[in-house]
Order: structure tokens, then sequence, then C-alpha cells
């Protein structure tokens, strides 16, 4: 049985889910949506599926088995439990919501709906992401001490002012850490664990007519004792690669977008030179650096692939709800503590309140 996708929302991003798909064996998009009929029109002619301007509508056709929100981020949760109280499983693009609150009601819908939730984070399924991820959890690094991740990326004016959403508070949901960075915030806790402590400090200094940041800095502690740095802008130009590094007692790895700079073991394993040979210097894209659109759809592709093998074999997904809720958290966490000057601990109470 083949396994339809029906897509709300036909921006950038949902392009990046549409040629995913096609590239899933036994999986098509059946449908999109979107409330501008010229949009929804155009994208079913590129990507042969029927066009609909009614979610109510979409959600009635049997053929959508999964929705795919792809709708600018503080949209995403009237949406998304739409879907999943017509029995729909659902994927909802990064970030999942941009409030706790909205994360929390898209999870509670389709756990009394019973439907799958995903949220998508790509990076996650890169081949040399996953294997820092083993070296990890093999324990190669001995007591991991350091973790940092930086994505210092670059946007131009006109890209703020392409869209009315982007940059707001109530829509967009934050700037370079809600955004941009959000795919290393969810890596980092993915690699390291729980975060329980953070400081942060957040500005607005090369873009004008945006209510959000576009330059940050936070540091964090792990429930394992380690710390962490996250730095995110949309201010660097041109724009860098995202950058990686972790170290322990016995180990160091440098991830610089897919390749490895350094990776370094006080036990060297046979596979490591394998690792730094199939992942060196210069063999991956710029990634986004300075285009939005110069990303690959490879890892939409692999966490799609196996969002739809987990429904269909009835095993856990590699990405859920609660992961996107995690990444979330964490960056209103740095919010709360830029807005405050104070240390913020985890997990919050609930969603900071923004300054007036």
């Amino acid at each position: 049985m083949s396994t339809g996708f029906g897509i709300v929302g036909t921006g950038m991003i949902s392009h990046f889910h549409a040629k995913a798909i096609a590239e899933i064996p036994n999986a098509s998009v059946v449908a999109c949506c979107d409330t501008v009929e010229e949009r929804a029109t155009s994208f079913a002619a590129e990507y042969g599926c029927k066009a609909y301007t009614s979610l109510g509508d979409m959600l009635a056709d049997p053929d959508v088995h999964i929705v795919n929100v792809c709708t600018p981020s503080g949209a995403h949760r009237d949406l998304a439990v739409q879907a999943a109280n017509a029995g729909k499983h659902v994927v909802v693009e990064k970030p999942l919501e941009i409030t706790l609150a909205r994360c929390d009601d898209i999870i509670n819908a389709c756990e009394k709906n019973g439907v799958r939730l995903c949220a998508i984070f790509p990076s996650r399924f890169s081949p040399v992401n996953l294997a820092l991820k083993a070296a990890v959890d093999n324990g190669r690094f001995g007591r991991l001490t350091l973790a940092d991740t930086y994505v210092k990326w670059w946007r131009t004016q006109e890209y703020y002012d392409s869209g009315g959403w982007r940059g707001t508070w109530g829509m967009d949901g934050g700037g370079a850490y809600m955004n941009q960075a959000i795919h290393q915030v969810d890596q980092l806790y993915w690699l390291m664990g729980d975060v329980v402590e953070v400081n942060g400090m957040t500005d607005t200094l090369a873009h004008e007519r945006i209510e959000v940041e576009d330059v940050g800095v936070a540091t964090l502690r792990f429930a394992n004792g380690a710390i962490g740095v996250i730095e995110a802008t949309t201010a660097a130009w041109p724009g860098l690669l995202k950058k990686t590094e972790i170290h322990g007692t016995t180990g160091t790895a440098i991830v610089e977008q897919d390749d490895v700079v350094r990776w370094e073991f006080a036990d060297e394993d046979p596979q490591d030179a394998q690792v730094r040979e199939q992942f060196q210097p210069g063999s991956s894209n710029t990634g986004g650096a300075a285009d939005p659109k110069a990303i690959s759809h490879e890892g939409h592709r692999a966490q799609l692939a196996d969002f739809v093998e987990a429904i269909q074999q009835n095993k856990p997904a590699q990405v859920d709800g609660i992961d996107g809720r995690k990444s979330v958290e964490i960056i209103l966490a740095i919010y709360q503590a830029a807005w405050t000057k104070q240390t913020v601990r985890l997990p919050l109470a609930g969603d900071p309140k923004r300054p007036e």
C-alpha cells in the first residue's frame, strides 16, 4: 500500500518535503493545501497532486495518510491539531511550535487520536552526525567536558522583508536561534542529553524592521555535567558553515557542515581512518549559510522514510514530538536568560514572558 502525503503550506520548505517524498518507495504527495489558490494549483501542477484551499477538504481525502505542516512557525498548532483530530499522522517542519503550550497542544492531540507525530530535524540523519552520535554513545570521548555549536550565517535585509511573518515574535517565534540554529540546538541535545542550566545574551545588530535577535551567545550546563556554548547569528557576512565541537577526556571531534575537521581519540579505532577519509574537508556544500534554498533534501528524505517505516512497522520513529519540544524549550530558556540577565534552570515551568 502506498503512503499518501498531504502538504499544508506551499512556501519554500514545502518543496524540500515534496522532493524528499518523491524519492521514498511506495510514498507520494497526493495533495497540497494553501489558502492562496494560485499557489496551491501551481504546487499541484509541479508535483502531480490534488490542490485544495481548505484544510478540511484535504483532510477528508482518504488518500491522505500523513499531513506535513509547512506553514510559518506560529501557524503550526491549529493545523497540526486539526490533522490529528481527523486521524492523520502529522509531520511538522521545525520548530514544532513557538511556545511550549502550543507544542503541548500538538503532542496531546496526536496522543489523544492515536496518531504519530514527527518533528523535522534532518541533521540527525546526516551520515557524519550519525558517526558522531555513535562515538558519543560508545563512550569514546571518555567523560564529556565541552560541547559547542556555531551557526554563523548571513541573511540579507531582503530575506526578512520578503515575508510579513519573518522576524516577528508572533509568527517566527524568534530569530537566529528559533529559525536558523534550532537544528544545532537539537543536535547538541541529541548528542549530550538534557540541558539543566542556561545563560544567554542576544541582540539585533545588523537588520532593520525585525523584532527578534540576529545575534546571540548562550552557555549551557548539561545534566551529565559538561558545559556548552551555542552561538547563533544571521549577521555574519558572507555566511560560514555551521560547526559542532565535542570534547572529552579521551576524544575530540569537530564537524563543519558535513565534513570532519578533527576526529581524534586516545584509543584509535580501525573505523576512525575511514571516517576521516569519508568526511574529509571540502566534501560538503554550503548548507544554507548565505542562501536558505541552498540545502539538500536528503535529510528530509531519510527522516520521512524513517517515519513511514515507523508507522508501517508500529515502532518508534527516530524523532518524535517530545524531541521537537525539547529544542523549543532550550531556545526559550536562552531568550529568558537574555531578557532577565539571569541564569535559567530547566525544565521550564512554562513559557517565559517577553519584556514589553
